[in-house]
This record gives C-alpha cells, structure tokens and sequence, in this order.
C-alpha cells in the first residue's frame, strides 16, 4: 500500500476498486474533491501510484493506492485489511472489469472462449464484487448508512453474440446489486447500479456533460453522478441508473 501524505478526512474513506485512466481516476478524483480520502484499488500498482499521486497533488488530500486481483478471495481480504485500518469505508464503488481475450473488444466466438478466460471473467465481474461488499457491508450496517455503487454497461441489460464472457459475468453482476439494494436499503445502505450504455472517452477539462461531440462519454461527467447517487436523498434511493450518451453535435 502506498500513499500520499495528508490527513485523513473525517468523512471516512471512499474506496474505488477497479481504477484506470479514464471512469475509475474521474471518480476517485471526484470524491477527493469533496473531502473523502480515497483508497483507489487495482492490480497494477506502478500505475496506481501515478494516479494516487496526480489525485493528491490536485486536490491536496490523502490518497491510498492499494493492489488488488479481484479474481483472487485472498487478494480482496488483504486488500480491504488495509482499506479498513484507514478508517471505516462509507462509500464503495465497485468499477473493475477483465480485459478480454481481443485487447480491441471485437467479438469471440463461444467454441474459441477457453473456460480458464470464462471464469476469470465471471470472478472479476461479479465474484469479485461479492468479494468486496462483503468486506464494507458489516461497518455499513453497524453505522447505519454508506453507499455501495456497481458499474455495469450495455452488457448488464442484453446478451450479444461474441461477448459472452462480458455478458455473463456483467448479467451476475446487475442481479447482485439488486439483491444487495433490497436486503441492505432498508437498513440504510445505498445500493445502486450504474448502467454504462455506451464509449467512456478520456476526459475533456471544460465540459461537464455526459456524451461529448464525438459521441463517447465524458468521465468526469459520469463521476458527477456517481457523486449525485451518493447523495441522493434516502427517501428517494435509486436502485438502477441508465446513462446514455447524448446525441453528437452536427455544428
């Protein structure tokens, strides 16, 4: 684990599994922005770093780059022992997905998918989610609030020829955000799943929306309402959120 010296917020820790260098970076710097320290997990930890320290110095708070393989139950234990010796986690948001066999994510046929990949997939999608909620839940519960957010996509919603492996493992992963949010709402947890329907771009510096002239979606955008979901007003909890680029501009 390394981090970026600072104090650690009061708010409590919010912690981000699954960070590149577009959704997952645009989320973490979002909650740094509001005063979170924030713990960003992901199985690269040289780039992790790089992140951690390009967050901190921008919004001069603590940040936590911490390794992780979802795919792996032991990984997640010793990743989260260290997310909860910082304090107790109030919000998680769960982003992390398998590259698939075709870096491009063109399309693979079902007889050339190896079982090893299959599964891999199905452990990071959803296994490793389980894994994850299953190591914050208790201090939410016992606290009597926190916000669990899964990122999905257009593969949560519809299987597609030559995407099994994403389908299933992001089909799984739809179902257990909705058992979470139904057993856990009640008790004051927020849960909700964010539905990703369409290319997430890097992020452009001075526009604030979702969906951009080139049609690919704005990260620090779609971090803005990762932040609204979090908080959300509880008596109007949303379970399932579908976001949709905007049409692109014909100027």
């Amino acid at each position: 684990m390394r981090n970026v010296s600072g104090s650690v917020s009061s708010r409590g820790i919010a912690a981000v599994v699954g960070v590149g260098p577009k959704l997952g970076r645009s989320i973490a710097r979002k909650f740094a922005n509001e005063g979170y320290t924030v713990a960003i997990l992901a199985r690269d930890l040289g780039k992790l770093s790089t992140f951690a320290e390009e967050i901190a110095r921008e919004e001069k708070t603590q940040v936590f780059a911490i390794r992780i393989d979802c795919s792996d139950s032991r990984s997640v234990r010793e990743a989260f022992e260290g997310v909860l010796s910082l304090g107790f986690v109030e919000v998680l948001i769960y982003n992390a997905c398998q590259q698939p066999l075709d870096a491009n994510w063109r399309p693979i046929s079902f007889t050339d998918i190896p079982i090893d990949s299959f599964q891999k997939s199905m452990a990071v999608s959803s296994v490793g989610a389980f894994h994850c909620a299953q190591q914050v839940m208790p201090g939410m519960v016992e606290r009597g609030r926190g916000t669990v957010l899964f990122t999905g996509s257009s593969a949560s919603l519809n299987g597609m020829a030559g995407y099994t492996e994403l389908c299933c493992g992001k089909f799984a992963l739809r179902a257990l955000s909705q058992c979470l949010a139904r057993e856990f709402q009640p008790l004051g947890v927020h849960v909700a799943h964010v539905i990703i329907d369409g290319v997430i771009g890097f992020p452009r510096s001075n526009l604030r929306i979702v969906g951009g002239e080139d049609g690919s979606m704005d990260p620090d955008g779609l971090a803005q309402i990762y932040w609204q979901l979090h908080t959300q007003d509880r008596t109007a909890w949303t379970q399932e959120m579908d976001l949709c680029p905007t049409a692109p501009s014909r100027r």
